[in-house]
């Protein structure tokens, strides 16, 4: 019996933004339904590289592979399937959260009772028919939630998911994001102590490389103080 390939699988990744190289040669592999924290210091290639595997940026080298298929050629076949939560929340500021979640239910071809499902789950049916411009930045990034994991998606892509949110709210959303979600995560955090206890990977990128790519439990204070240094 043939192993189980990866969920995500990275071999020497290089992205360039004009002459300044982000990532370096990056590789990782993140089996199905583990989560893989990537963490290092502002400017590290953390949000480059959730951003290629969400099929919104093209390696300059390297392979990149997201259930079983290659990008950027196969990208229509895996944008479906992943929910991607970046800096940006990628909401109508003039709509409404139902509004919002509405409109891409359709593009996904949702049913529209999984939108009053996700605004009861994250606190938010009190506020579901204000304009998105009148919310705090924390109820904000409580529908972008909903927003990337409206589709059931089979990974999670995380940027800095927890910013803005008190720890009521982070609770609140646990099954949508956390370990409850069961499903394939890739997360970065500006707390590493955080994003460990929740990670089965860490991916510590330095100066868009690779420092070290290891078990979880086996990173020490050492390799991440050098991370930050």
């Amino acid at each position: 019996m043939s192993a189980v390939a990866p969920a995500i699988e990275v071999r020497g990744l290089t992205r360039r933004f004009g002459e300044r190289t982000v990532l370096r040669e990056v590789s990782v592999a993140v089996p199905r339904g583990a989560t893989l924290a990537v963490l290092g210091r502002n400017g590290a290639g953390k949000s480059t590289l959730l951003r290629v595997l969400a099929t919104l940026l093209s390696p300059h080298a390297g392979e990149v592979t997201v259930l079983g298929e290659s990008l950027p050629s196969r990208g229509f076949a895996v944008r479906g399937r992943v929910g991607y939560l970046g800096h940006d929340p990628l909401l109508y500021r003039d709509l409404t959260p139902r509004e919002n979640l509405r409109y891409h239910a359709r593009l996904h071809r949702v049913p529209l009772t999984r939108v009053d499902e996700l605004l009861e789950i994250a606190g938010m049916r009190l506020r579901a028919d204000d304009p998105v411009r009148t919310l705090s930045q924390g109820m904000v990034q409580r529908l972008a939630v909903c927003r990337a994991t409206l589709h059931h998606p089979q990974v999670l892509l995380l940027d800095e998911p927890r910013a803005n949110l008190d720890p009521g709210a982070g609770d609140l959303l646990e099954p949508l994001i956390g370990r409850r979600s069961e499903t394939t995560r890739v997360l970065t955090s500006h707390d590493p102590a955080a994003a460990l206890r929740e990670a089965d990977l860490v991916l510590g990128l330095y100066d868009g490389r690779a420092a070290f790519c290891s078990q979880a439990d086996q990173v020490g204070a050492s390799e991440l103080e050098a991370l930050y240094r």
